[in-house]
């Protein structure tokens, strides 16, 4: 539809009576939970200070900021409701397991909600060896566990003998009750059913809920959601970590065999995802011919339970070395010895898919790789080709904000606002998306809108992000779009003190760029509508003349 035309106001009017319908929904929960009396955990015990010690690892500056913003968060009386977003493999689980032990330490208990069975398991593995030093009863609750398991954990859980249980949607199910639950952990909740998230919806109003998403939020929503969602992001790669080497190729029988030796010869494994269950076999008998040293299984959610729990501790055991698998090894899944992964007909999946899938490799400190493969026959369509290049570009670390280009950071948005909030997105665009929603929360909160310094400036002066200061395309909009939008004189130093850390002392063009924001910022305190030269004089033109 045309800019400004009729049927583009129709689409802006029906997306800002969206964006506001949802932020009085925000508001409405946030305002529930203000008013009910949620549990004050009580501060740091000898235990909890000895279990953060034994964290391996050093901690990034973000995983502190992080557990200490939680842990006010939790020493509150009002229920907590944070999301914790961080790019795969930076340490979002550590923090949840230092949660859960704090609320364990203060006598409740915790539910860890997980969307797939395979990764329930992994998690009770990692919570178990974490905590193993202290008497704390961990279970799982999923399609793992038989009848009978199952029904022993429910009636532990309501007996209060187990302190954390890790599991499916089945833990939502009505007939588990708990003795004392003091905190929910919900890890990628947009990939759970509605009827699953309007049971947590009630449950927030009660305990603490904290969310961890590995899809990177983008400043811009970030910055709209202020006041209404606490958010926590995680943004540095921890130490020793290498960043995952990506190429993209067709299917080629000499690649895949060098690729898997070289795995096998530093005693690694190897992940090769493809997505057609009914391929599988011949596909494995194929990479078996290929590489006859190799040994292989296959694993898909289509497998009897215990079958596919028996396969992955194989694999994890390092029983065996190539796990031909679907998709279903997407979430979560921490494997540090492989350090491979082949993703076949890389350009039938998503951009978001494929760098979750690439996280499952280089989680430790050896160098890994990534490649997307295509059949030779395949004809790639012009999107496809550019979702691969984007991945292949954004290879290094923390590159999932890299990758929150259109495709991420709508799908970005509709994975914490809902999906039916991206359809809005891409009616109207990401930033007016953002600033309507910004602005429906402000007068929703009799705040003024934010206003921005709208003032022509109209100088003899070269101000300007030279390449060889900033030589990233994309950076440089953005950088571009958010000093434009700074309204007020700390943002600007803020800003100034970014670029410093980021690129260096900014060359002169780069201050007088900053300058003449803080230009704008004050003449449009004063309503100078502009601000140009005349001959030998500077004209300022007032909004009123």
């Amino acid at each position: 539809s045309k800019l400004g035309g009729r049927m583009w106001q129709r689409q802006k009017n029906a997306v800002e009576k969206a964006v506001r319908d949802l932020a009085a929904d925000m508001l409405e929960l946030q305002a529930h939970r203000a008013v009910r009396p949620g549990i004050a955990f009580p501060p740091d015990t000898e235990w909890q200070r000895e279990f953060d010690a034994l964290f391996p690892f050093e901690e990034t500056p973000d995983q502190l900021r992080a557990w200490e913003a939680i842990k006010a968060d939790m020493q509150r009386p009002v229920p907590m409701d944070r999301l914790l977003c961080g790019d795969v493999g930076f340490g979002k689980t550590e923090i949840a397991m230092r949660a859960a032990f704090k609320a364990v330490d203060a006598g409740y208990q915790v539910a860890v909600l997980v969307p797939t069975t395979v990764l329930a398991e992994q998690h009770l593995r990692t919570f178990r060896d974490r905590m193993a030093e202290f008497p704390i009863e961990i279970a799982s609750l999923s399609r793992f566990s038989t009848a009978k398991e199952q029904r022993e954990t429910i009636e532990r859980l309501a007996a209060g003998a187990i302190d954390i249980v890790i599991g499916t949607h089945r833990l939502a199910s009505a007939d588990v009750q708990f003795h004392n639950l003091g905190l929910l952990i919900i890890d990628e909740e947009q990939r759970f059913g509605v009827e699953i998230k309007e049971r947590l919806k009630a449950l927030r109003k009660s305990v603490d809920v904290l969310t961890m998403t590995a899809t990177p939020i983008p400043r811009t929503l970030h910055m709209a959601l202020v006041g209404v969602r606490d958010i926590s992001n995680l943004e540095t790669p921890p130490e020793d970590r290498l960043a995952v080497e990506t190429r993209v190729c067709r299917f080629d029988d000499e690649l895949i065999r060098h690729a898997i030796l070289r795995e096998l010869q530093r005693d690694g494994q190897v992940y090769f995802v493809h997505n057609r269950i009914e391929d599988m076999p011949v596909l494995a008998a194929r990479l078996q011919r290929i590489v006859p040293e190799a040994s292989l299984r296959i694993a898909h959610a289509q497998l009897p339970e215990h079958e596919l729990e028996q396969i992955m501790c194989d694999f994890v055991a390092h029983r065996f070395d190539i796990l031909l698998t679907t998709t279903i090894i997407e979430s979560g899944l921490d494997i540090p010895n492989a350090n491979t992964i082949f993703i076949d007909h890389a350009h039938r999946f998503g951009l978001a898919d494929l760098h979750q899938l690439r996280g499952r490799v280089g989680r430790y400190k050896h160098r890994a790789y990534c490649y997307l493969l295509i059949d030779p026959n395949d004809m790639l369509s012009p999107n496809a080709a550019r979702r691969l290049r984007a991945v292949e570009e954004f290879s290094h670390l923390g590159a999932g904000f890299s990758l929150a280009m259109r495709d991420l950071e709508i799908r970005g948005a509709g994975n914490i606002l809902g999906t039916q909030q991206s359809g809005h997105i891409a009616a109207v665009g990401y930033e007016l998306y953002c600033s309507l929603l910004e602005n429906a929360v402000r007068s929703l909160q009799n705040l003024p809108p934010r206003t921005y310094a709208d003032v022509s400036v109209d100088l003899p002066c070269r101000a300007y992000l030279p390449d060889e200061y900033v030589p990233e395309i994309r950076l440089k909009i953005d950088l571009y779009r958010r000093l434009a939008r700074t309204t007020v004189e700390a943002e600007l130093e803020e800003f100034l003190a970014e670029l410093a850390d980021r690129f260096g002392p900014p060359p002169d063009v780069v201050s007088r760029l900053v300058e003449l924001q803080r230009l704008r910022i004050r003449a449009a305190s004063w309503a100078i509508l502009e601000v140009r030269t005349e001959d030998a004089f500077v004209v300022f033109q007032y909004a009123s003349a």
